[in-house]
């Protein structure tokens, strides 16, 4: 593995999109002694445009919801990076929690939430290793289909 994670990235050929802050009086990150936590992190691209809007089992496939996940998790370790000042200081992800917006009876959330998962672990290796939920919700801000938050823990 590469010696730090922006090495890992450009390995991987990931760039971070924003970081995208929500409005007042919410803050993005909470640094707490040696966890921190995001808010939640939509599926935004480079451009800022959300990634696969809409509904799982409606207009979506698994498929495009693992993706967006993805665009979640890069979210995520973007607003995290802005506040760290280095994700380098990641000890350890503790827990990603998933929404999905899906319809009635749709039951694929943990494989669309994987696209979050896997990616952190593609970029932190065993760091990003995490507890999880995936929950199935009727709509999320934005008509974004994925939302995400995640705990992790600091190096001493």
């Amino acid at each position: 593995m590469p010696s730090t994670i922006d090495e890992r990235l450009l390995e991987l050929g990931l760039e971070l999109p924003g970081p995208y802050f929500p409005h007042e009086p919410l803050d993005s990150v909470i640094v707490h002694g040696d966890t921190c936590r995001t808010s939640g992190q939509l599926p935004r691209n480079l451009e800022g445009v959300i990634v696969n809007p809409g509904t799982l089992g409606n207009e979506l496939t698994v498929e495009q919801g693992f993706e967006a996940a993805r665009w979640s998790a890069l979210n995520a370790l973007s607003v995290l990076k802005a506040e760290l000042g280095s994700l380098d200081r990641i000890e350890r992800v503790m827990t990603l929690l998933g929404f999905v917006a899906c319809v009635p009876g749709f039951a694929q959330q943990p494989a669309v939430i994987d696209g979050a998962s896997r990616l952190l672990v593609e970029v932190l290796g065993d760091a990003g290793r995490h507890t999880r939920s995936a929950i199935g919700v009727s709509a999320l801000p934005r008509g974004g289909a994925v939302e995400i938050e995640v705990e992790v823990a600091l190096k001493p």
